[in-house]
């Protein structure tokens, strides 16, 4: 640590102190640059290497931290342990941004605002994925590419086409309750702060009686809705392009903490399947008078990032990430994009994004991921990398299982036992290829097999290869028996299942 009367030094990326950061080594005071300054590589080629790729989607953000509180019980509909007391806080992260914007573009564009919440909970990091609107202009992943193109730039022009987005949008009929939201004076919001946000999917929720709701989120601004009119978010364009991003900054600079109150609609399961829209729909919403809104509690952003591309720009959203008593539903929109942002954060910033500070769980974390760019832990030291093995202490704990999804049609989503009754018979078959051998194959397979089990060593040896001879055993008791003896082996303690014999 330096004293405040010692400076730092200034020092290269591996930490050696350096004094000529401003001019290069020459030949000469007016020679050319020499290759064995290293400092002047050292800052070119970070330099040309400090931008990411850009967000296909939701380029342009802003972001802050801040706490949520539960103010109401909700534990009737959910056992997720942010919910499970009132007064309870979690930390969280929120991320706005335009959708089809570059990441230059115009804060006040006419455009959906991204709405990305990340709770870090003890249960892992839950990212409520959603915009500033109910619904979308799409409903099936399918068409998210083709959409998508039709908000960017027309592929000879360069330049952003209005007849790309109306022919996309008259030919595809269901975007028409998105598109007149957008049209409206909520297609400009005046701010981040004055506006809703929705986690516009339905996802499930799961109590401690593995009883299952479906759910939609709401966040309600306690700001109040503002928008720009289209004249008003025309000059603003020019005015301050940036001008959502430093309202935000501004408001919680002094102190102004922006606020909404989160609430759910919940539905129970049963009725989804006679209710008069599809709603698992994401061009559709819930009538809140079948479904009214519930209080859950109040989200509050209250802290700057001191770095903006370390966590604004870094920060990585998946709807694959829930917690337990929350789940996902048949909503086809949400299914796509269990894939697609876990990928396209893994193409942007690397696999191992989830290691990145606003991305980390800041609870216990246990895998068998390995390796990878940028992988900035111990690795996982000399832990094995597979599951199941014979020497970590790492379980898959039941509880934590989720009930089976009825699809209707008597089909039901369950993560199903691939070895379950009628599907565990795994000793039947090769104990009839061995059977089927000659006398000298089965020979050669015995020490061919002998030979390979030597190489078992360690604490866990015994283990492993007794385990092994039981399947042996199980196929064939002269494959296990050659086997056994093979490894110099008493097999006098092999006394279950069923042995065929020669």
């Amino acid at each position: 640590m330096n004293s405040e009367n010692q400076p730092a030094k200034l020092t290269t990326a591996s930490g050696k102190p350096y004094y000529e950061h401003e001019n290069s080594l020459t030949a000469g005071p007016r020679g050319p640059v020499l290759l064995e300054d290293f400092i002047l590589h050292e800052k070119l080629a970070h330099f040309n290497r400090e931008r990411t790729p850009e967000r296909v989607v939701h380029a342009k953000g802003s972001g802050a931290y801040g706490t949520f509180t539960v103010t109401h019980d909700i534990t009737k509909y959910t056992k997720a342990r942010l919910f499970n007391e009132i007064g309870k806080e979690t930390r969280v992260f929120l991320r706005f941004s335009t959708v089809g914007g570059e990441k230059g573009s115009a804060d006040s564009e006419r455009d959906p605002r991204g709405f990305a919440v990340k709770f870090y909970t003890e249960d892992g990091n839950w990212d409520l994925v959603g915009n500033n609107t109910p619904v979308f202009f799409i409903k099936d992943p399918k068409k998210f590419p083709d959409f998508i193109h039709t908000q960017k730039r027309d592929p000879r022009t360069n330049t952003k086409s209005a007849t790309m987005m109306w022919d996309f949008w008259s030919l595809n009929p269901e975007s028409l309750h998105q598109v007149v939201i957008l049209m409206s004076d909520r297609g400009t919001p005046a701010s981040y702060r004055h506006m809703h946000g929705f986690g516009s999917h339905t996802f499930s929720f799961i109590n401690q009686d593995n009883e299952r709701f479906f759910v939609k989120f709401h966040f309600k601004t306690l700001q109040g809705i503002q928008n720009f009119t289209d004249s008003e978010a025309t000059v603003m364009r020019g005015m301050d392009p940036d001008q959502a991003q430093r309202d935000l900054i501004a408001a919680i600079e002094r102190g102004d903490f922006p606020r909404w109150a989160l609430k759910v609609q919940i539905m129970p399961e049963a009725e989804a399947a006679t209710y008069k829209w599809n709603p698992f729909d994401l061009t559709k919403v819930w009538s809140q008078k079948d479904y009214p809104l519930i209080d859950v509690g109040v989200l509050e952003l209250n802290e700057i990032p001191d770095n903006y591309f370390a966590h604004v720009e870094q920060a990585a959203f998946a709807p694959a990430h829930l917690v337990n008593g929350i789940g996902f539903s048949p909503d086809r929109m949400l299914q796509g994009r269990i894939l697609s942002y876990p990928d396209a954060h893994r193409y942007r910033i690397g696999a191992n994004y989830e290691q990145i500070p606003v991305n980390r769980c800041p609870f216990t974390v246990n895998n068998y991921q390995r390796d990878g760019a940028m992988r900035v832990d111990a690795n996982g030291g000399s832990a094995p990398n597979y599951f199941p093995n014979s020497f970590d202490n790492i379980k898959a704990d039941a509880s934590y299982k989720e009930p089976a999804q009825n699809l209707g049609s008597n089909v039901m989503a369950d993560w199903f036992d691939r070895n379950a009754e009628g599907e565990n018979d795994h000793y039947t078959q090769p104990g009839d290829l061995f059977r089927l051998m000659t006398p000298e194959g089965k020979k050669n397979t015995i020490s061919n097999i002998v030979g390979a089990m030597q190489g078992i060593d360690g604490p866990k040896r015994a283990e492993i290869i007794n385990r092994q001879l039981c399947h042996f055993f199980r196929a064939d008791i002269g494959l296990g028996l050659g086997i056994a003896q093979g490894l110099r082996v008493d097999v006098s303690s092999f006394a279950g299942g069923t042995l065929h014999a020669n």
